[in-house]
C-alpha cells in the first residue's frame, strides 16, 4: 500500500495535467515539472537521509515517512500557489526517496534468508498495481470529482495506512554505532557497483520508451488505444512480479538476465517491426512482463550483496532509479526531437545490451 500511494503521488499529475493547468493558471508543461521536481527530491535525499536516519528505530521512522505523504498531498490539494505546490512535490520526492530505501530492507528483515526475495516481491507489488490500475482510476476519479479531491483521497488512504502500520508492522531497533554503514563503505562492497550500473541502464532504457510511449504507440497506428496499451503493459507487469516472487529464491541471476533479454527483444521488435500492430501488442506484453519484477530483482540483489548495509544500498538503488527517470526523459526527448521515434527503441536496445554484458559478469546471488 505504501508503494501504491508513492507511485500514485509521483505520477498522478500526468493524468490530471490539463485540469491542474487550468485551475492553477499555469501551462501544462509547468505542471509536468511537478513530476520532475519529485524525482529531484528523491535523488537529493535518498542516500544522505537513509545514512543519517540509521540511528532511529525503524517503525517510528517508517510511520513518520508515510505521514509525510499525507502532509504533502494535503498541501498539494489545498494550495492555489504554484510555487507552494512545487515545494510540496519536492518534499514528496524526499519522502519517497527514504521510503523506497526502507521498504525492501524492512520486508527482507521479517523473513528467513531464503524468503527475502519473495518478501520484497510482495512489498513491491504496489508499484505495478498503481501503474496498471491506480493511475487510470485516479485520472477517472479526478475527472469526476476534481483533481484536488483526488489528492485528498490519497491523504485519507495514507492515514489508514499509518494506523495499519502502527498496529501490524513489527518494530526493529536502530543500528548501533558499530553497525552503522557509510556510503563509501557500502560502495566498497564487492558487486554493489555492478548492480547499481545495471539498474541505471535498465531503467534508463525503460524511461526512454515509457516517457514517450504516446508517439511510440502512434507510430503503430494505435494512438486511440493508448489507454489499453498502458493497461496491457500494467497487467503484464503484475504477471512479471508474481513470477519473480515465486522463482527469485533460487533463480535471481537467471531472472535478471532473462528480464534484460526479454526487454531487449521487445525493443528489437519496436525498432524493426514497430509499425505492425499485432507484433506491437506482443512487444508491449513482453516489455511489461520484463519490467514488472525489475525493482524486486535489483533490490533483492542489492540486499543479498550488502548484508547489514542493506538500507544504504537500497538508497543507492533509489538514487540510480530516479537518475534514470530524469535521464530517460532528457535523452528520449533529444532523440525524439532530433532523430525521430524509430531511434527510441534502438537506443534502448543499445543500453540493454550493455546492461546484459555487465549482468553476466556481475556478482549476483
Amino acid at each position: 500500500m505504501a508503494g501504491f500511494i508513492t507511485i500514485l503521488t509521483e505520477a498522478l499529475p500526468a493524468g490530471l495535467l490539463l485540469q491542474m493547468s487550468a485551475d492553477l493558471g499555469v501551462a501544462p508543461s509547468a505542471v509536468g515539472q511537478s513530476i520532475t521536481i519529485y524525482a529531484i527530491g528523491s535523488i537529493v535525499a535518498a542516500i544522505p537521509l537513509t545514512a543519517a536516519t540509521q540511528r532511529f528505530p525503524r517503525k517510528p521512522l517508517l510511520t513518520c515517512v508515510i505521514a509525510g505523504f499525507a502532509l504533502v498531498n494535503t498541501i498539494t490539494a489545498v494550495t492555489d500557489v504554484f510555487g507552494i505546490l512545487l515545494a510540496a512535490r519536492f518534499f514528496a520526492g524526499v519522502c519517497a526517496g527514504l521510503l523506497w530505501a526502507m521498504i525492501a530492507g524492512y520486508a527482507a528483515r521479517m523473513v528467513a534468508d531464503h524468503l527475502k526475495g519473495r518478501a520484497i516481491a510482495i512489498a513491491m507489488v504496489g508499484t505495478p498495481l498503481a501503474l496498471s490500475m491506480g493511475i487510470p482510476a485516479g485520472t477517472l476519479i479526478g475527472s469526476s470529482i476534481g483533481w484536488r479531491s483526488t489528492f485528498l483521497l490519497m491523504t485519507a488512504l495514507t492515514l489508514v495506512l499509518i494506523g495499519w502500520v502502527w498496529a501490524s508492522v513489527p518494530n526493529y531497533p536502530a543500528a548501533t554505532t558499530g553497525n552503522k554503514t557509510s556510503v563509501s563503505g557500502t560502495l566498497a562492497i564487492r558487486g554493489i557497483k555492478s548492480v547499481l550500473v545495471v539498474t541505471l541502464l535498465f531503467v534508463l532504457s525503460h524511461n526512454i520508451l515509457y516517457t514517450y510511449i504516446a508517439p511510440l504507440v502512434a507510430s503503430a497506428g494505435l494512438a486511440q488505444r493508448l489507454d489499453l496499451v498502458l493497461l496491457v503493459f500494467g497487467a503484464a507487469g503484475i504477471v512479471g512480479i508474481v513470477l519473480v516472487g515465486y522463482l527469485i529464491g533460487q533463480r535471481l541471476r537467471l531472472l535478471v538476465l532473462t528480464s534484460i533479454a526479454l526487454f531487449g527483444a521487445a525493443a528489437l521488435v519496436f525498432g524493426n517491426w514497430g509499425g505492425n500492430p499485432d507484433l506491437f501488442w506482443l512487444a508491449i506484453g513482453v516489455w511489461g512482463l520484463a519490467f514488472g519484477g525489475a525493482a524486486t530483482l535489483f533490490q533483492t540483489a542489492a540486499a543479498n550483496i550488502s548484508g547489514k548495509a542493506s538500507d544504504v544500498a537500497q538508497a543507492m538503488i533509489v538514487t540510480a532509479w530516479n537518475l534514470a527517470i530524469a535521464g530517460g526523459g532528457i535523452l528520449g526527448g533529444l532523440l525524439l526531437e532530433y532523430a525521430g521515434v524509430p531511434w527510441l527503441p534502438w537506443s534502448a536496445l543499445a543500453l540493454l545490451s550493455l546492461a546484459y554484458a555487465l549482468a553476466v559478469r556481475a556478482k549476483l546471488k
